[in-house]
């Protein structure tokens, strides 16, 4: 292994890092919230961390290996999480201790969501849209976006890529040289971004609002500028309706696949090939699954006498069932509250979550589908004991290597989220609370059940480092950070 690539590299992600501090000044400056000395400081002290990092090995070798690349991700998302904690700490409001500001800057770049802070609305601009900037950064992943810079300096990218990104096909390329790869999928994940932004603000939402939720919307992240989340324009905005369907939509597009989104749009904007989407099987499990989640909720709202009218449980049920299946956890509505089943149905559609290679968390509707497929294999080889029976996706088959490792993923996903839960169960917290908790933070969610309905604020620093390590696991999916924990990893 080599530790001094490691750490040149750790050293240049930092310094970029700092660059994403200089943002918040300048909001600060414009809204004069009296917060930029707090963004000043950190950009300060991430730039030095990272020059002091990387300056003794600078004339290091620059060979990157697939061991490294899981070394830099694992050790860059943990580290960043604290440096990500910097302005909550040195900001005047809110107060903040060192437990709540990391967990509030690891949940804004896992894209989770949960938060430990309340009184949004009366909380400075800038602390706000940093906030949003966390996520929007941890959407698509920074590692991607510094592969496509790292070549420049020496470095190879491929090894990061394939530890970064999410989902179990990790080899396919959408250009020949991997940079190219990471610019594709940001100028993507860019302009999608730029177009929610623009519909928010042509439907209703002032030019902050517009942005901060355009950044949480495409990044599936769900963190919100108001305590009542998208509830607040609900009361506030003669155009909700529309603002509500705009957020739907671009929930839905940022939960399937950002390289099937280049396949449709490649050169056609104007004659994308749609049919595309139709072609892709995990896409067309994901519309299934989500089709069924919202009619199970609609139909479950209306029979139960919840809302009045159709037209309102059609509305609550879509909203709430799109943004807690996809892992974004925008809300219009107490979900929590709702009767019978609901709560818990809606975080279960959680685990599956979106389309590997999108920024929705969850174990990804690829792997389910795989998991489904072999489950009717079995029950065939039962009928048929001698028959080679491959699974397939379309008309391709599925290596064996593939599904032993979706098996091996879903184990671990169990094991660890039971043992989690059993933590949290031992330091006081109830049933309800406990699942939900690790079921939010390692599916990327954010919003739970119990007392972790509203935030985390009230559960203890313990729980709270608990659900950090998950919100960690969900985001690396698990087996990047996990193999750091192995003696074979360390071993020559």
């Amino acid at each position: 292994m080599n530790l001094a690539v490691v750490q040149y590299i750790l050293g240049l992600l930092i310094m970029l890092f700092s660059i994403a501090l200089l943002p918040p000044i300048g909001v600060s400056l414009f809204y004069d919230d009296g917060s930029w000395p707090a963004f000043t400081y950190a950009f300060v002290v991430t730039l030095l961390a990272g020059a002091v990092i990387w300056f003794p090995v600078h004339t290091a070798e620059k060979h990157l290996r697939l061991r490294d690349g899981f070394l830099v991700v694992a050790s860059f998302w943990i580290v960043l999480g604290f440096f990500g904690a910097v302005p909550f700490l040195m900001s005047e409001a809110p107060v903040m201790s060192f437990t709540d500001a990391v967990f509030e800057s690891v949940s804004g770049l896992t894209t989770t969501g949960a938060t430990v802070l309340t009184g949004l609305d009366q909380l400075p601009k800038s602390i706000l849209y940093y906030r949003q900037q966390l996520q929007w950064l941890g959407g698509m992943g920074i590692i991607v976006l510094a592969v496509a810079v790292l070549p420049v300096l020496g470095v190879g990218g491929m090894s990061l890529y394939r530890a970064e990104t999410p989902g179990p096909a990790k080899e396919t390329k959408l250009r020949p040289r991997i940079t190219q790869t990471a610019f594709t999928l940001w100028k993507i994940y860019f302009f999608m971004t730029v177009a929610c932004g623009a519909a928010y603000w042509a439907a209703g939402m002032d030019a902050f609002d517009a942005i901060s939720h355009s950044f949480s919307t495409v990044a599936i992240g769900g963190f919100s500028t108001h305590d009542a989340s998208f509830g607040f324009f609900e009361a506030t905005s003669e155009n909700f309706a529309a603002i509500e369907m705009i957020a739907v939509f671009f929930m839905f597009a940022a939960g399937a696949n950002f390289s099937l989104h280049f396949l449709v749009w490649d050169r056609q904007l104007f004659t994308p090939k749609i049919s595309q989407y139709l072609k892709d099987p995990e896409f067309r499990a994901y519309v299934t699954v989500l089709a069924t989640v919202i009619v199970i909720t609609t139909l479950y709202l209306h029979a139960a006498g919840e809302y009045e009218s159709w037209r309102e449980s059609i509305k609550k049920g879509l909203f709430q069932a799109v943004s807690i299946s996809t892992t974004t956890g925008f809300t219009t509505a107490n979900y929590a509250a709702w009767p019978g089943a609901l709560p818990v149905m809606l975080l279960f559609a959680s685990f599956i979550g979106g389309c590997a290679g999108s920024t929705g968390g969850g174990m990804k509707v690829i792997r389910w589908l795989l998991i489904f497929k072999q489950g009717l294999r079995e029950v065939r080889r039962l009928i048929h004991p001698s028959a080679e029976i491959p699974i397939r996706l379309s008309t391709k088959a599925v290596p064996p290597r593939v599904v032993d490792a979706v098996w091996g993923f879903f184990s671990v996903y169990i094991v660890l989220f039971g043992s989690m839960m059993l933590l949290l169960l031992a330091t006081g917290l109830d049933q309800v609370t406990a699942f939900s908790a690790i079921a939010a933070c390692l599916n990327n969610l954010g919003p739970g059940l119990g007392d972790v309905a509203g935030n985390f604020a009230s559960i203890t620093d313990l729980d709270k480092w608990v659900c950090i390590f998950a919100m960690w696991l969900g985001r690396l999916e698990i087996f990047t950070l996990f193999v750091l924990f192995t003696p074979a990893f360390w071993q020559r």
